[in-house]
């Protein structure tokens, strides 16, 4: 099933976490905040979407640490219905995609919630300030086949850490929707 997200929450300042990372340690916002600006994506193992755009994400990730933006990845799927997304195989995924950045386990699901997250992927671009000022996708490839592919994250961020402000034009993130769990 793909869904794509929206922007209805542009412009609203980042919600605090505490999640544990695949490196066994806990992470509060604060301590991942880029000096110009900050990347939060939410992803997940066998997202098929994910895995088409895995490796350039990691490369945008490595370009935009050299313009003081960091990158979060938050993994918030329901692992019990999904077990492909377990917090070890999350450890697989970002080893085997040599991650730059915290891929973190939202096992409870209220970050996603809080940040009215739809998708995997699904991109967040905060300015130095939190305030988020995109909410799209990472580029033109998940749906363009054989196409120049337009960096519209890399270009988004760019923007926002020398204006503190998002593009005009953002395109919604497509992907699989966030595995819910059920009410237990």
């Amino acid at each position: 099933m793909s869904v794509n997200a929206t922007n209805d929450n542009l412009n609203e300042l980042a919600s605090k976490f505490h999640l544990k990372s695949v490196n066994n340690k806990f992470y509060d916002l604060e301590e991942l905040v880029g000096e110009k600006g900050t990347i939060m994506a939410f992803i997940c193992n066998h997202c098929p979407y994910v895995v088409r755009i895995i490796e350039r994400f990691v490369i945008e990730s490595d370009n935009l640490k050299k313009i003081g933006v960091s990158t979060i990845a938050i993994m918030s799927n329901d692992t019990d219905a999904y077990p492909e997304d377990s917090f070890d195989n999350m450890k697989l995924f970002a080893s085997k995609y040599k991650f730059n950045f915290p891929y973190l386990y939202d096992h409870s699901q209220e970050v996603a919630k809080l940040y009215k997250a739809v998708c995997t992927p699904d991109f967040y671009g905060f300015n130095k300030s939190k305030l988020l000022k995109y909410r799209g996708r990472l580029d033109s490839g998940v749906l363009e086949k054989n196409k120049k592919i337009k960096r519209e994250l890399f270009y988004a961020m760019k923007l926002i850490a020398n204006t503190n402000n998002g593009p005009a034009e953002q395109y919604n993130s497509f992907g699989c929707s966030i595995k819910w769990k059920t009410n237990e």
